[in-house]
């Protein structure tokens, strides 16, 4: 059917729209009240001289729809299918990074704590966001020293002969081991813990106190030592958030700054009336097309006394918008409305009251789904505002979060360099290590069809590259081609030096390879019985990061982000190293076959000339007094008379 005749057939209701290439892609996706009419209005004749609009229409040869209830059902589809499809003519969130939650992994029989960035439907409970990032780390932290609950990596499906150092430091109950603990105790700490992480200190205050009395009248003080300090703990946190809540409310506040095609936008969450954490995104490559509106006009909003808005039309020059340059290619409604519904549709937590610089079409319903939303995830939740202030204090943090983007654009697209304890700050956030890195080292295996294979270390150590900690090793054990075995042999030699010397592990270890690889390094370090240890990949060509343990959750960095150039500057050292010891290996292999012709000269033999002389023809010029020094005097002889021949 003809692309016009089949939109004359779409009905009249709320939905969502699809248009789709010449192949079958999906290249944008929206929603209207009205279908038929918003899907009709691309091809007015007016709307084909705008370039933008045109750039779609030419592209689009077919239009699928899915007709929904009402408005807000629409909403929420369309940001599911935005998310999935990831049409190049819509603004997409690139980076879906959120901030971090604790799971309990309630499924499991030892359940473990975790921190995690990813919600999934597998039987564990979690808690949060929490701000800043580090927060939920200390949490874990807490959770460690104070319940005994572990987080580490172990397979506790089956009982291993002897307990890690987290139960000797008294931070595990031990689960891994049999008869360390019981059934019973492990599972009344997890009791424990998630009446703690539901916010129920009470509840926990009361149970405390009773085990605490019961174990002292059965005089068993040290037990009752661990409850007493357990609720000391719990009502020091309780305390806190109490003055907290009295603070004020939970709000995020959004600013941006647009220029040369290119934008930045500051998040900033205020938590308790204080502002607790500060979140950036960047695009440098907004699509093409902008979607109709029903109206094109700037919008002033009236601010009440108790902070909510009027819209009005306000047609004249000068109105605020919370940027500078902002050009007809960009429309801030459109962008926001886009930002909004990615980053809070489906989120288990939306703050009170949302701040935006500019107002847009869907405001209104996007306020009433977000409320709904919240309302199912906690009957108490208050009704989420979406407000545009015009003047007063919240425009004042609006016009901060700003002039913060603009500092922000400046960092990123001026092309400033950034502050290594800052790229420090990030990295850790990025693959949620439990400590700012301070070293790093990195491993990659170098050969040519499984001859001459070599492997190389390379050291990062408080900001920059520590040549004098770089190793060289050659494969020992692994005949052919087996880049996984390879990597594991490495990691064994290497790890295992280190715990004969008892010397620190690194911060990070990082693999130059994909999950097979990834694998095979987690594995030499099993074998040697040391878990918890940060672990990581990144794929040459996708450049996508794996951690190990959250390997379904690959990390894609921004190209532009300082940790992704840090990582593929360590990466990319250690290729160096790899490949420069391999072809020295290789000319070594290459040169030495006219010495191993000679008899009683073998291929150590062959290595100690070529060292010391440095090369063949080196070799042959040498006198029989020269050679002795490095050989014997009948294999000296024996090679002045073969080149004599």
């Amino acid at each position: 059917m003809d692309l016009l005749a089949k939109i004359r057939t779409i009905p009249t209701e709320p939905g969502v729209y699809l248009y789709k290439n010449a192949q079958g892609d999906v290249i944008y996706v929206g929603k209207a009240k009205n279908l038929r009419s918003r899907v009709a209005s691309y091809f007015h004749e007016g709307r084909w001289e705008d370039a933008k609009t045109g750039t779609l229409v030419r592209e689009a040869v077919d239009v699928d729809y899915i007709v929904v209830a009402n408005n807000k059902e629409a909403l929420a589809l369309e940001n599911n299918l935005i998310k999935q499809r990831k049409p190049r003519f819509n603004i997409l969130l690139r980076d879906d990074k959120t901030y971090p939650y604790v799971k309990l992994t309630l499924g499991e029989r030892w359940p473990r704590v975790y921190v995690t960035r990813r919600l999934r439907k597998d039987g564990s409970a979690y808690f949060g966001p929490y701000f800043p990032a580090n927060l939920a780390y200390r949490i874990v932290d807490l959770i460690h020293r104070n319940f005994l609950i572990p987080s580490c990596k172990v397979d506790l499906t089956r009982f291993h002969p002897r307990p890690c150092l987290q139960y000797y430091i008294k931070r595990c109950l031990g689960p891994c081991v049999k008869d360390l603990t019981t059934a019973e105790v492990y599972q009344e700490a997890v009791r424990d813990v998630k009446l703690f992480l539901e916010g129920r200190p009470t509840d926990l205050s009361r149970s405390l106190h009773g085990r605490m009395e019961q174990a002292a009248a059965a005089q068993e003080y040290e037990r009752a030592a661990r409850y007493r300090d357990l609720i000391s703990t719990v009502e020091q946190l309780q305390e806190r958030q109490r003055m907290a809540a009295a603070e004020g409310d939970d709000a995020d506040v959004f600013g941006y700054h647009y220029e040369n095609g290119m934008l930045a936008v500051n998040l900033f969450h205020m938590r308790g009336g204080k502002m607790v954490d500060r979140r950036e995104f960047f695009w440098e490559d907004l699509p093409e097309f902008a979607a109709p509106e029903p109206a094109r006009r700037d919008v002033a909003c009236n601010v009440s006394a108790d902070g909510t808005t009027e819209a009005s039309e306000n047609t004249g020059a000068g109105s605020r918008d919370g940027a500078s340059n902002v050009s007809a290619e960009f429309v801030p409604g459109e962008f926001f409305s886009a930002l909004l519904k990615q980053l809070y549709i489906g989120q288990p937590y939306v703050p009170r009251n949302l701040y935006v610089p500019v107002d847009f079409e869907d405001r209104e319903a996007l306020e009433d789904l977000l409320s709904e939303q919240s309302a199912g995830e906690n009957s108490r939740a208050a009704r989420a505002h979406i407000l545009v202030p015009q003047r007063g204090d919240k425009r004042s943090l609006i016009d901060l979060a700003g002039n913060n983007a603009k500092q922000s654009y400046d960092q990123r697209f001026r092309v400033l360099k950034p502050n290594a304890r800052k790229i420090q700050e990030e990295l850790q956030e990025a693959l949620s290590l439990p400590e700012l890195p301070k070293r790093i080292e990195c491993f990659d295996v170098s050969h040519i069809q499984g001859a001459e294979t070599v492997a190389s270390m390379v050291v990062w150590e408080e900001g920059k590259m520590k040549k004098s900690d770089y190793r060289k090793f050659i494969i020992r054990t692994v005949e052919g081609v087996d880049d996984f075995a390879s990597m594991r042999e490495v990691v064994t030699r290497r790890y295992k030096r280190l715990q004969d010397e008892k010397k620190p592990l690194p911060s990070l270890v990082l693999i130059d390879g994909g999950l097979g690889q990834l694998h095979a390094a987690a594995e030499a370090l099993d074998s040697l019985e040391i878990i918890n240890q940060p672990l990581a990949a990144i794929a040459k060509r996708e450049e996508i990061l794996y951690v190990f343990g959250q390997e379904k959750d690959p990390i894609a960095l921004d190209h532009h982000s300082p940790v992704l150039h840090l990582i593929q500057l360590i990466r990319d050292e250690a290729h160096r190293f790899a490949v420069t010891f391999h072809r020295k290996r290789r000319q070594i292999r290459d040169r030495s076959t006219e010495l191993l012709e000679i008899p009683g000269v073998g291929s150590s033999t062959t290595r100690r000339l070529l060292e010391h002389f440095g090369s063949v023809q080196a070799v042959k010029q040498a006198d029989t007094a020269a050679l002795s020094a490095v050989v014997t005097r009948a294999q000296a002889a024996a090679i002045r008379n073969h080149f004599q021949q």
